[in-house]
């Protein structure tokens, strides 16, 4: 009997060895990477909303300005900031002064309540004052598919992903 007889599907054994965890780690590299893409994008979206907040406070609207701004506004920000970022499943905290506001991004946007809710609001306005937004996103891990025994795949919030910005207001 010839050699190549006794080696005939080593290839294909070797391949299948090899290939299966190499395919799992580059799936993993993707699903991390996806993951650092989505906090990196919640906290620009939280610095950026931040931001628009704390250069609207009480000295801001002294005439002849009028930039005071809604709730929905800054929430707005937020969204168009965090491109990607699910505005049904982002769960959001306001803070100025002494006053809290909890929503979720789509509803602060929508919503006739933060539509008329100034931000910052009277008596947390003040220049000096300490705001921030404290946003919560939940990351889906694509890799519960390939988990052995998992049974039905379901892509429920595994990690939740924070971001909070602070600052004072300047004016």
């Amino acid at each position: 009997m010839s050699r190549r007889r006794f080696q005939r599907g080593s290839a294909m054994v070797e391949m299948t060895l090899v290939g299966i965890p190499i395919i799992f780690t580059l799936i993993s590299i993707f699903e991390i990477s996806r993951g650092m893409w989505m906090y990196h994008t919640a906290a620009y979206a939280t610095r950026e909303g931040t931001r628009y907040t704390v250069v609207h406070g009480q000295n801001c609207t002294i005439a002849p300005n009028t930039c005071s701004v809604s709730l929905s506004q800054v929430a707005s920000k937020i969204r168009d900031a965090g491109i990607g970022l699910v505005p049904t499943d982002v769960q959001m905290t306001f803070t100025a002064g002494g006053t809290t506001v909890s929503c979720q991004l789509d509803v602060c946007i929508s919503s006739g309540t933060y539509t008329g809710m100034t931000w910052p609001p009277a008596g947390a306005n003040s220049a000096g004052t300490q705001t921030s937004i404290t946003l919560r996103t939940p990351f889906r891990s694509a890799l519960a598919m390939f988990w052995p025994g998992a049974g039905k795949v379901t892509f429920s919030p595994v990690f939740w992903f924070p971001a909070t910005s602070t600052d004072n207001i300047q004016f």
